[in-house]
């Protein structure tokens, strides 16, 4: 059945008299997630996560439209992974504009980044097109931080870890390797102490702190906890979703 609210799935037929108030676009990236998770793990649960929030959003009357999933992010730190693909920020830039410009144009002012990588960093991009484009209210979220992880899984990690392994047995087992060929997603820490209390930051050298490209243990990973993890991100962005579509953006603060 066609989905009106996914761009890739709909039609001119549809779009002619359609009018949306929100755009949504799902960005991930193309990398190594340890040994057992398929390179494109960012990429299926970002455009999973946002298909599913849009179709709930929808079924509440909002205009949403998901666009097509950018597949390719920063990974500047892991050059040497092969195959790890990377797109540098100025080019998240250049792409960025292209698209504000074809919303702008069409009367959507309103876009919403869905971010699935960890290497994504849009806030600069964000601030750089807030002054190109005034008219436009652009934001960004990213999923791991919406809700305490703690809640729904036993280790920590952001990389490959219980997290994505869980969500990644609920959503495509069929791409998961059998639980003898996960790696341990053990993580080698900076030796100077003030990189590793947060408040001082540098890119790690990826192949140098992960001898599976994974950080985090995905041992107890299940697919219950990745559908429980799943649902209640869901929910959560449908809210915000419906959010953004209500908001008058001339009277946004309280």
């Amino acid at each position: 059945m066609i989905r009106p609210y996914i761009l890739e799935e709909t039609n001119w037929e549809h779009l002619k008299d359609e009018k949306f108030d929100l755009a949504i676009l799902p960005w991930g990236a193309t990398e190594a997630h340890n040994y057992h998770l398929p390179y494109g793990t960012d990429n299926y649960q970002a455009k999973s996560m946002v298909e599913s929030a849009a179709g709930l959003s929808w079924e509440k009357g909002k205009k949403v439209v998901v666009l097509p999933t950018i597949s390719y992010g920063v990974n500047t730190g892991q050059k040497d992974i092969y195959l790890d693909m990377n797109l540098n920020p100025s080019t998240q830039l250049a792409i960025l504009k292209d698209i504000v410009t074809v919303l702008n144009r069409q009367g959507i002012h309103k876009l919403l980044i869905y971010n699935g990588h960890g290497g994504n960093n849009f806030k600069p991009l964000v601030r750089e097109l807030g002054l190109m484009y005034p008219d436009m209210f652009i934001s960004f979220c990213f999923f791991p931080q919406m809700l305490d992880k703690s809640k729904y899984f036993k280790e920590k990690g952001d990389h490959a870890d219980e997290m994505e392994t869980s969500l990644m047995l609920y959503l495509r087992p069929d791409l998961v390797l059998s639980k003898d060929k996960w790696g341990k997603g053990e993580e080698k820490k900076f030796k100077i102490k003030g990189f590793n209390e947060g408040w001082v930051w540098a890119e790690r050298q990826w192949s140098k702190v992960s001898k599976d490209t994974g950080i985090g243990n995905p041992e107890f990973s299940t697919k219950e906890k990745g559908e429980r993890f799943f649902n209640d991100v869901c929910e959560k962005m449908t809210e915000l979703f419906c959010a953004i579509c209500d908001a008058d953006l001339n009277d946004l603060y309280e």
